[in-house]
């Protein structure tokens, strides 16, 4: 079990902190996170070294699970599941790929190393996310507008009627952080906390389809769909209260150090730096 240098040259590249701000080493933390069905793996997009801890992580829980796993992305719109089994089946090639499929801006730098070991080891990888046309519709006229579209189009979003519920952690925030900037702002605020929980509820509801009962299903997300136990954890846990889920948390802090506000944001939190080279992989 490789994982990244904790130093580089002396300095650190990241800490790992349990929930409560304790420490913990690289292997600790892999050990734990095997032993979960899902783990969600709450990522800051642009950071380097975040993704660079990601395929690390996607490595060792192969090895740890004896490839028991099954990966999923936020970074996958769902009505492009059978172009990216295509491409994991071998049927098309990579640049189909990136012209048919929604791929993120930078999917060539930081995605694309987790599809490829995917298609390598033969794992599942499922595009978790609502279409983003459908989260628009919601952020334009609520989210009973979804009632109106057709059948083919609502298999790609978790079934309806979705439940928003303030009380899940970051839909209040959301709520009131929308109304205090909501003089003279086009969108409704409750609409766009619709839009966040239709996607965090749609990428709860692939999870829950796609896991095995004996595999790890490792989920990529922003941190904010699951930081604090909420988004796409608490849908989850609201269907599967008995499920055994983890959430890894990334933040960025240059000194390393675990701040008290970082305390409970999941059961694991990765402080990197906001800036500077990757780390040599070993």
């Amino acid at each position: 079990m490789h994982g990244l240098n904790f130093e580089t040259h002396g300095s650190p590249v990241y800490r790992l902190y349990d929930r409560e701000g304790t420490e913990i080493a690289y292997d600790e933390a892999i050990d734990r996170l095997a032993g979960a069905e899902v783990v969600l793996f709450g990522e800051l997009h642009d950071n380097t070294l975040i993704h660079q801890t990601q395929i690390s992580m996607t490595e060792d829980l192969y090895k740890k699970r004896k490839g028991e796993l099954i990966l999923g992305a936020e970074m996958f719109e769902a009505d492009n599941q059978l172009i990216l089994d295509e491409y994991l089946a071998g049927l098309i090639l990579h640049r189909h790929l990136v012209a048919e499929a929604k791929v993120w801006d930078n999917y060539e730098t930081d995605y694309r190393v987790l599809v490829d070991f995917a298609k390598k080891h033969g794992l599942k990888f499922i595009a978790t996310s609502i279409p983003r046309r459908y989260a628009g519709l919601v952020s334009r006229e609520g989210i009973k507008a979804l009632d109106g579209l057709s059948g083919e189009a609502k298999q790609y979003i978790a079934p309806l009627p979705i439940a928003v519920a303030l009380a899940t952690p970051g839909y209040r925030e959301m709520m009131e952080m929308n109304l205090d900037m909501g003089h003279g702002m086009q969108m409704n605020p409750e609409n766009l906390v619709a839009a966040q929980a239709v996607k965090d509820a749609t990428m709860a509801y692939f999870i829950l389809k796609n896991r095995a009962s004996k595999q790890l299903f490792l989920h990529f997300n922003g941190v904010y769909h699951s930081q604090n136990y909420g988004g796409i954890y608490w849908y989850l846990k609201k269907v599967a209260p008995e499920l055994n889920v983890l959430a890894l948390c990334a933040v960025e802090e240059e000194s390393f150090e675990f701040q008290d506000e970082y305390k409970g944001l999941g059961d694991f939190i990765l402080v990197v730096p906001a800036a500077g080279p990757p780390p040599p992989r070993t």
